[in-house]
């Protein structure tokens, strides 16, 4: 699925108006963008990363006076668009709006995976920090973490728990769910967060350890029902939700987060330009309320910043991996 964000001003407008009061910046000299901008989503239309690089896509076209292409390519957890925007051009015109899965997890669960993390891109920015929520169907019995882990034990493996698909940080939220509580589940895997909201909202599985900013609409609506938090601390956004840990599992402690790359060619001179406009698009007082309503934090920083923040979430899940024995083909 693809998408135009275009500027509310012409290109023409645009340069005018900054002609009048200031000297063009470097990049706008150079005749950056001269062509639409790609931000490609690993992932299917409807979850978190789609929400937000649309969000991102829209502002950044407004301040680059361009148009942004934002494109959905699933599969493999998000390695299949990842490694497509490994392998392109290092011209700026291809980005990627990617996850903790697709630079700190990935590698540990792929045998084979089809690009290098670190090797392979050039870290823009972080863009949000976003808890995950366990949610149920809203008919449930289960109203409580006790109330699951009680049901688990009761029957072990009956109850299901979905996912945005294998190995996805959704997916190891459960996995590290059921280490830490001793309990025994069984795992569905869907292609993203909106199948399998859907399903759950269907009755069809159990729980769901859900990105709390594509989860908030249904819990808004009524149709699922929020029971626990997996970060150490309560979202702003739910308030009156506990954590998991306070719930009686002490010490769990999870949560999701987004970033902007470029393919690792893309001259350092355009990563700072992209970077600079990214921090102010997440300083805005409008997308941080976006950003509050949907659940999630924005959390703009440096690309020295963003860089060593993957490595250090990467050898905090490379463990959580080689615990829950998850391996991917």
């Amino acid at each position: 699925m693809s998408r135009l964000i275009k500027s509310h001003m012409s290109r023409r407008q645009i340069l005018s108006m900054t002609a009048i009061t200031i000297v063009l910046p470097t990049w706008a000299q150079s005749g950056y963008p001269s062509k639409p901008i790609t931000i490609l989503v690993p992932f299917p239309a409807g979850g978190t990363t789609d929400i937000l690089g649309r969000l991102v896509g829209r502002h950044l076209a407004s301040r680059l006076g361009g148009t942004v292409v934002v494109e959905n390519k699933p599969g493999a957890g998000g390695s299949v668009g990842s490694a497509m925007v490994a392998k392109a051009a290092g011209d700026g015109y291809t980005l990627l709006l990617g996850t903790i899965g697709t630079h700190s997890i990935n590698q540990y669960l792929y045998k084979k995976l089809a690009y290098d993390p670190f090797k392979d891109f050039a870290p823009i920015s972080l863009i949000a920090m976003v808890p995950n929520v366990l949610v149920v169907n809203s008919s449930s019995q289960i109203k409580t973490v006790k109330d699951l882990i009680a049901a688990a034990k009761a029957d072990p493996g009956k109850l299901t728990y979905a996912s945005a698909g294998n190995g996805t940080s959704i997916h190891l939220c459960g996995a590290m769910f059921e280490q830490m509580a001793q309990v025994s589940m069984s795992h569905v895997p869907y292609r993203g967060s909106a199948p399998a909201i859907t399903d759950l909202i269907g009755g069809q599985t159990t729980c769901m350890f859900d990105n709390l900013p594509s989860a908030m609409p249904h819990i808004k609506s009524g149709a699922l029902r929020a029971v626990a938090v997996t970060t150490a601390k309560r979202s702003a956004a739910l308030p009156e939700v506990p954590t998991i840990a306070e719930s009686g599992v002490a010490g769990y402690d999870a949560s999701s987060w987004f970033g902007m790359w470029a393919p690792a060619s893309v001259p350092a001179s355009l990563v700072g330009r992209l970077n600079e406009e990214i921090r102010q698009i997440l300083v805005q007082a409008e997308v941080r309320q976006t950003l509050k309503e949907q659940g999630a934090e924005a959390a703009p920083d440096s690309p020295a910043q963003f860089a060593a923040y993957i490595q250090a979430e990467a050898n905090k899940w490379s463990k959580v991996v080689q615990t829950a024995n998850v391996q991917l083909d």
